[in-house]
């Protein structure tokens, strides 16, 4: 008799442990799975804000490169469309600067003082390699930052055999 009040204390309250652990547990895995998705979901939306102000900086400066590839036919712009290509230029470049890794902004600052020179004929003996040079940097930095891997892209034509 002694046996069967033990057991009818002890099995109830082994029962209410178990179910106790195994609400904690599951509570735990739910909570850890939602942390990581929203971690996932934070890191995605980073990078979307990254790309974006990328696209932003190369939109910009490839604007100030048309005005550039304009001088050739001696076609100068006028100072109003210079000014508000300049202003857009610099203004995408700060927007890599906030979101963007030190490394690409860096690269994004080079570029925007070259071509802000070259427009604004400064450095007349910078020749467009230059300008090249430092569009590869900052090509190459933007891959990096937007998780790309594998060599550099190759740059020029592919010579014939």
């Amino acid at each position: 008799m002694a046996a069967m009040s033990w057991s009818a204390t002890i099995l109830p309250l082994v029962g209410v442990a178990v179910g106790a652990a195994s609400t904690l547990t599951g509570q735990y895995l739910t909570t850890r799975v939602a942390v990581r998705r929203e971690e996932r979901e934070q890191s995605t939306a980073e990078r979307t804000e990254r790309k974006d102000a990328i696209l932003g900086f190369l939109s910009a400066a490839q604007s100030v490169e048309l005005l550039l590839d304009r001088r050739p036919d001696h076609r100068s712009p006028d100072d109003a469309e210079m000014w508000d290509r300049l202003h857009d230029l610099w203004l995408a470049k700060k927007a890599c600067e906030l979101v963007c890794s030190p490394r690409l902004a860096q690269a994004a600052h080079d570029y925007t003082v070259s071509l802000h020179d070259l427009l604004r004929g400064r450095n007349p003996t910078e020749q467009p390699d230059v300008k090249r040079e430092l569009r590869y940097a900052l090509m190459e930095a933007a891959r990096t930052e937007l998780g790309v891997t594998g060599d550099p892209l190759r740059r020029g034509h592919l010579k014939s055999v």
